[in-house]
């Protein structure tokens, strides 16, 4: 996160300004130090200023949560939020009704919001965090629903001997896609096309 701000002022209070005027936060998100009072001296003699130490109290946790309070905010939407992290790695859970409206077709929403919630935590200011946004399982049904739509495509290219083009996917809908058949010996997989209407192509492999 931000490193410390240390500042000086007449008084603490506007030390602590100074810092948080730097740091763009306000006083609830951060930690102060007060490292010297400061003192007015006697007839302005031996006066000595005040001296804090500012530190960003906001976690990656806490930018995810109020990112994903204010949309839903303003979606005029309920929804419950779980975060765990482990390391680098942040898996957001949503709960609620209406999470099919989150979701979207073919989970593109969620592709979406995951995307923008990833750079409302990594702002630059410390280490990269894996972001993971997920409701009722999504993620995973769809990667079993993937696993065998690959497998059923990979059979039909086999049989009628035509290469097979998928319809526009994210990147992670066509890695999982790759991933299923790199070690089928008959078919080859690879991407056409530019985002976001990128399409993977299933094709008997060529013989060498």
């Amino acid at each position: 996160m931000s490193k410390p701000v240390k500042k000086s002022a007449k008084t603490v209070q506007e030390a602590i300004s100074l810092a948080l005027s730097e740091l763009h936060l306000s006083e609830d998100k951060v930690k102060v130090e007060v490292i010297e009072e400061g003192s007015k001296g006697l007839f302005g003699i031996g006066a000595r200023d005040a001296v804090v130490l500012v530190t960003s109290d906001v976690t990656p946790e806490s930018r995810a949560k109020d990112f994903l309070d204010d949309v839903f905010t303003c979606m005029g939407m309920r929804v419950d939020i779980a975060i765990e992290r482990v390391d680098k790695l942040m898996k957001i859970t949503l709960s609620g009704e209406g999470m099919g409206l989150i979701i979207g077709k073919h989970g593109d929403t969620l592709d979406a919001l995951e995307h923008l919630v990833s750079l409302a935590v990594n702002r630059g200011d410390g280490d990269y965090v894996k972001v993971v946004l997920d409701t009722e399982n999504y993620r995973e049904k769809r990667r079993v629903t993937l696993v065998r739509l690959a497998e059923n495509l990979a059979h039909s290219v086999v049989n009628n001997k035509k290469k097979i083009t998928l319809e526009p996917m994210s990147a992670n809908e066509r890695r999982i896609i790759h991933s299923t058949l790199q070690s089928n010996p008959q078919v080859e997989t690879y991407s056409v096309g530019e985002e976001p209407y990128r399409r993977l192509v299933i094709a008997l492999k060529k013989q060498a």
